[in-house]
This record gives structure tokens, sequence and C-alpha cells, in this order.
């Protein structure tokens, strides 16, 4: 019998201040792509909401190539597991202020040291949603939603009047399932919310095999266009209300956003293969 392959894996809580909070994402660094068969079964093992992949970047446009898996698909962008790339990266070169990602379908992503604070700033492009009838979206997910938008990157932003509806709901994971691979983003603004938020935040993935996503950086390149339009100003602060539950930094910065967190490193070792 050969020797089991051993390959690098570090498990990261994204945004998020201590463990057991923020999104959890496995981060694992290849010298070259595995099949993609492989990729898949290896981020269906790790059963996190994404694992991220990179390999040395050679077109000399970034440092490294990304790609990101959930149990069940690869997705065209993931904020979170991105975050905690450039963690567990810079973390390992700490001579390093920055690290840029040439991604397949999001184009080249950054991710740097947010100046004397312990955090980063991730740059995501800006995804700005349209408006757009969706009862049975509305109907699926519950409450009282007072407005629909999407993104035909397949983001679906429901707002509700106030953060507590937002904590409120209990949506029907097989109807929304049945939309096909779409982020359903319910939104509210945060006023006399605990977290002190601007904004507070939910997130629902049943196509892409994630029920509720505990933080989404993604959801955030939609809601930042969305909610700076509505509040009239281009920073703001996020969060996400999940059982895990995690604090976003916002701003726009013209076709980009910008979202500042901090990140928890919970596991170091080697998947075997």
């Amino acid at each position: 019998m050969s020797a089991a392959r051993r390959l690098p894996i570090s498990q990261v809580d994204a945004f998020a201040d201590r463990p057991f909070t923020g999104n959890p994402a496995a981060v694992m660094p290849l010298e070259e792509w595995l099949g993609d068969g492989v990729l898949q079964a290896i981020a269906a093992e790790n059963n996190l909401a994404e694992t991220a992949f990179l390999i040395p970047d050679e077109s000399g446009e970034a440092d490294y190539e990304l790609r990101w898996f959930t149990p069940t698909v690869e997705v065209a962008l993931c904020g979170h597991a991105t975050l905690a790339s450039g963690h567990v990266l810079l973390s390992a070169a700490p001579w390093r202020q920055e690290m840029r990602f040439r991604t397949r379908k999001a184009g080249i992503l950054q991710v740097a040291r947010n100046g004397e604070d312990e955090g980063y700033r991730m740059a995501l492009p800006a995804y700005s949603p349209a408006p757009k009838p969706m009862p049975d979206i509305a109907r699926a997910l519950g409450g009282d939603p007072i407005e629909t938008a999407w993104h035909p990157g397949g983001y679906a932003i429901i707002a509700y009047r106030d953060a507590a509806n937002i904590r409120a709901l209990t949506p029907d994971f097989r109807a929304l399932k049945d939309g096909g691979d779409v982020l359903y983003i319910a939104t509210a603004p945060g006023g006399g919310d605990p977290s002190g938020a601007d904004v507070v935040s939910r997130c629902f993935a049943p196509g892409a095999g994630i029920d509720e996503d505990p933080v989404t950086g993604s959801a955030h390149s939609v809601l930042t266009p969305y909610w700076a339009a509505r509040l009239g100003r281009d920073n703001f602060t996020a969060y996400q209300a999940s059982a895990r539950g995690g604090h976003v930094g916002c701003r726009l910065d013209g076709d980009m956003v910008e979202l500042t967190g901090t990140c928890v490193t919970t596991l170091i070792g080697d998947f075997l293969l």
C-alpha cells in the first residue's frame, strides 16, 4: 500500500474575534491543481461552508490562484474563505502587507493588513442589485418583506423593516432549494439591534448545500452598494445574525467593495489523501 499523500490544511473562523464565531473555512495551499472531482470530494469531506484551494500564480497578475468549493459545488465567489486564505498566507509571511488572488470568475481579489489593527481589508467586486418582484422567494423566506432586488450573479435581496424581523425568520428551505444555486439575503436596518450595527442580515443557500451561512462575504458585495444608496453614505457596519454571528465593516469604492474583519485560526494540520 502506498503512503498517504499529506496536504496542508488550516481551519479559520473568518469575520470572527474568537473561536466558534464567524464563518469557518478550510484553506488548503497546493503545489498544483488536483482533479476537480478530488477537490470536490475533499470539500465534501471537510463539510464546511467552503474549502479554499490555492496554487502559486504563474501569470504575474497575482500571488496565488484561488478556487472555492462548498460540500456540493464550486462557487464563483466566496468572501469569507478569501479572507481566511489571506489570513493563513499573511500569518506565514509577516513581512508581507497584502496577498493578491486570481480567480476564475470574480477577477483579481486582494486581502491586506488593516494598518495597526489585527484585522484585514478585503477587496471584492461590487454587485449592484436591481428591483425585481420575487413573490415566491418572499413567501419561502416568510415574514413581511418591503422590497426585493436581484443581481444576475445569483443574489436575491429581500429587505425587511427592522432587524427583529430578520432574527425571527424561519425559512422554508425546501422551497428555497427549488430555486437553484441562489444566495438569498434577508436584510434590514440595524437600529435597535443588540449588535449595534447599521445593517443586519441573514443568508441562505440551500441550493449550494448550505441552509444558513454563518457570515457571508460575497453577500456584502451586494449589500454594500444596496445599503450605501439607501443610507446615503459609502461606509457602514454590518452584522450577520446567524447562530454564530459576525461583524463586517463595509465601504463602497467605485466598482469594488472593501470589507474589513478579523480571523481566528482553529486548526493547522494535514489532510491525508
